[in-house]
């Protein structure tokens, strides 16, 4: 069963979408901002049932079929031009790929299939069936692969296109909203147990005072949080220079870990001058 735990801190709503999904046996989709930790939930949900990670990840360029099989064609004719005695066996030119290495395996394993949202809108209904039959045909070899254990599968979307229904129904759907100040203390102390205390309130205050700007092309999220209160703590920043009353002072120390585009940047520096002009 998973739950949360010291490395990863987890709602009451994600440990029962997770279980659902497992008892289930449906995929468990899971959306929500970049840097909200979907990802490492595939690896923390592991670790929780003892069983070992397979990760797919999803590039633009990614197909279904990627994720069955891939049948190399041209090396065997090349092999067959060269009178290589392996050409005989279709089955040395089929690559297995994450799915029927998950199906394969011979103990339960987690199958994450990472930001699916960034391959072509028909990349999901191309796995309907073999996610939902837990099985596939390869046609080379005239075989069925089905599978051993049905894997637990953690698929992750940052929202960046619609999915299609027939898809969506087939999951148990999760949206991870952003931490609230009470939890994002929790992950920080998770992460820093030496930090500062005053260092860490002050910190969140700013983090989240950057969050309130609604014209921020994007907005940072807890890995970018995180990655700042490391050059924070590297640097051993004084308080004071976070709690600045100068109006000056728009942007804050080690902004590039924050702030992940010039829009952005160049929004805070026109607070800055607003900000200066008024005085």
């Amino acid at each position: 069963m998973f739950k949360s735990n010291r490395e990863y801190i987890a709602t009451r709503d994600l440990e029962v979408a997770v279980n659902a999904a497992v008892a289930l046996g449906r995929p468990l989709l899971v959306k929500g901002e970049p840097g909200t930790g979907k990802t490492v939930l595939a690896q923390q949900v592991a670790q929780a049932l003892g069983a070992p990670l397979i990760e797919w990840h999803i590039k633009s360029t990614t197909k279904a079929q990627q994720g069955l099989y891939e049948y190399d064609a041209v090396s065997r004719l090349r092999d067959g031009q060269l009178g290589e005695a392996r050409v005989h066996d279709i089955a040395n030119y089929i690559s297995r790929g994450k799915l029927w290495e998950a199906f394969a395996a011979e103990e339960r394993v987690v199958l994450l299939i990472d930001e699916i949202d960034k391959a072509d809108i028909e990349f999901p209904n191309d796995l309907l069936l073999e996610l939902d039959r837990m099985q596939f045909h390869v046609y080379e070899t005239r075989e069925t692969v089905v599978a051993k254990l049905r894997p637990v599968v953690i698929i992750t979307s940052n929202n960046e296109k619609e999915l299609p229904d027939a898809f969506l129904r087939r999951c148990f759907f999760h949206f991870i909203r952003f931490p609230e100040r009470e939890v994002m203390e929790s992950i920080v102390q998770a992460h820093y147990p030496d930090i500062r205390r005053d260092l860490a309130s002050e910190a969140l205050n700013v983090f989240f005072r950057i969050r309130e700007v609604d014209e921020l092309k994007k907005k940072p999220a807890t890995s970018e949080l995180l990655d700042w209160l490391k050059l924070l703590m590297i640097e051993d920043m004084p308080v004071e220079a976070l709690r600045s009353n100068d109006a000056r002072v728009a942007i804050p120390p080690l902004h590039g870990a924050l702030l992940k585009n010039e829009q952005d940047v160049h929004l805070f520096e026109r607070l800055a001058f607003l900000n200066r002009a008024r005085r």
